[in-house]
């Protein structure tokens, strides 16, 4: 695949925000002053980092996880973060996209910075843009804004989510201590390629020589394979070096050749988890069982399995927006169901109230593989009762007519319900669901972000 390189292209309408502009037309303007939403090549950022100076406080100051991999990062990122904050390590969180806020992206032992700290890094990232008579994209400036938040910040860990692939991706220019890869799949095919080989390349870009990389998928792509052996990186892999299982409700296992622990359950994905632990394990820094059992009781993430109750009903937000997000959140839906469907078929046996289905809120980017994500929650054996759709607030959303194509492909008795907004179609949700139903949110970050802004909580 060839690299995607930035053309130097400005918007003549965009012009830099004063003194006492707000966060939202900091945002605004940062929107604007690229050609390209996604440009990726670290061509035209280099010289802005250069005259920050962020890499070599990053270097000189603090240790460095950078996570990549088409599905999981964010709990990961999550899982690392709080294991060396409890450990008492002054600890930096940086993951996109963000649900409701944009300061969720920038976090600081687990806080949100303000809207002052972000402004006045954006106010410098600006200055260095300038100087160089550069333009960068909405992700490249953020992303450098956060980097030199961390440096001024003194933080003594630094855990990075990529924000697409890894090679090219502007979180790579600082040089990371340890490198996770969740797992690859195929996402992102119009800037990683189609196959797990292109993607693979791409996401094993974040190898530096002999570091270590834990990888949390049981197959590995010979692309990655050959950037380990390139990089003579020693490689930690689910399956052989380490593993995990559910022991009960209570706990679970971890084991690698060192050391097996029995660990509290954490409220994310037990394989993200156990790939987060084998990161934080095989680095030098002092986390011992107290802070590691601290943190699994302690760490959550908005979105990832994220099960609420509001409004009289009962949430399960997730962001499985590709196959494999997909097959993540069906591994514990399925078990998940059948706990909702015992207790609350019991509850309601006596009161004639009738027994619970799932209904889905539902909406997708359009250049995501929308077919797939459908075919695999509409086969899976689910008592799907209705579906609301509506088209997603953002320019690459797929509209509903698309949407409404691709679903009636794989339903026959299910209703189609078609709104003009997801705010609209959340609370027609509540109107038209039962207290005993589960209404699952899905198909995109921005489909739960709205979907949350609209419930307000």
């Amino acid at each position: 695949m060839s690299d995607l390189l930035a053309s130097d292209h400005k918007s003549p309408n965009a012009h830099s925000p004063n003194e006492s502009a707000s966060l939202t037309e900091w945002l605004d303007y940062m929107q604007q002053i690229h050609v390209s939403a996604i440009d990726m090549g670290l061509s035209r950022v280099l010289p802005v980092v250069e005259a920050l100076g962020v890499v070599q406080s990053a270097k000189d100051e603090a240790y460095v996880f950078t996570v990549a991999g088409t599905n999981g990062k964010g709990s990961t990122t999550a899982v690392i973060a709080e294991m060396c904050k409890a450990a008492g390590y002054k600890t930096a969180l940086y993951q996109s996209p963000h649900l409701s806020a944009f300061n969720e992206r920038v976090r600081i032992n687990g806080e949100m910075v303000s809207d002052e700290t972000l402004i006045e890094a954006f106010s410098k990232v600006e200055a260095a843009r300038l100087q160089c008579d550069l333009t960068l994209s909405f992700f490249e400036m953020t992303t450098l804004a956060a980097l030199l938040i961390f440096a001024e910040a003194d933080c003594d860990v630094w855990v990075l989510e990529v924000g697409l692939g890894g090679r090219l991706d502007v979180v790579n220019i600082i040089d990371p201590d340890m490198a996770v890869i969740t797992n690859i799949g195929i996402d992102h095919v119009d800037w990683l390629g189609d196959n797990v080989e292109d993607i693979g390349r791409e996401k094993a870009g974040i190898l530096r020589s002999g570091i270590p990389l834990i990888y949390g998928a049981t197959e590995m792509p010979d692309s990655v394979q050959q950037a380990i052996d390139t990089q003579q990186a020693t490689c930690y892999q689910i399956g052989q070096d380490f593993s995990c299982r559910d022991i009960d409700s209570t706990s679970w296992q971890y084991s690698n050749a060192a050391v097996t622990l029995q660990l509290p359950p954490p409220a994310l994905s037990l394989t993200n988890t156990a790939n987060a632990l084998s990161a934080v394990l095989a680095s030098p820094l002092d986390v011992d069982i107290a802070a590691i059992k601290q943190a699994l009781q302690t760490v959550k993430l908005a979105g990832r399995f994220d099960y609420r109750e509001s409004h009289s009903r009962h949430w399960l937000f997730d962001v499985a927006h590709n196959e494999q997000g997909v097959e993540f959140l069906l591994a514990q839906l399925l078990l998940f169901w059948q706990q909702h469907l015992t207790k609350y078929s019991n509850q309601n046996s006596s009161a004639n109230v009738p027994t619970p289905k799932i209904n889905m809120l539902f909406s997708m980017l359009g250049d995501k593989d929308i077919d797939k994500v459908v075919q695999r929650l509409t086969q899976a054996g689910l008592p799907i009762n209705d579906w609301f759709i509506a088209e997603i607030d953002y320019p690459r959303a797929a509209t509903t007519e698309q949407l409404q194509d691709i679903l009636v492909e794989y339903i026959d008795n299910t209703s189609i319900y078609e709104f003009d907004s997801l705010h609209t179609a959340t609370h027609a949700m509540i109107k038209a669901s039962q207290p005993q139903d589960l209404i699952v949110v899905c198909g995109s970050f921005h489909t739960i972000g709205e979907a949350l802004n609209a419930l307000s909580v």
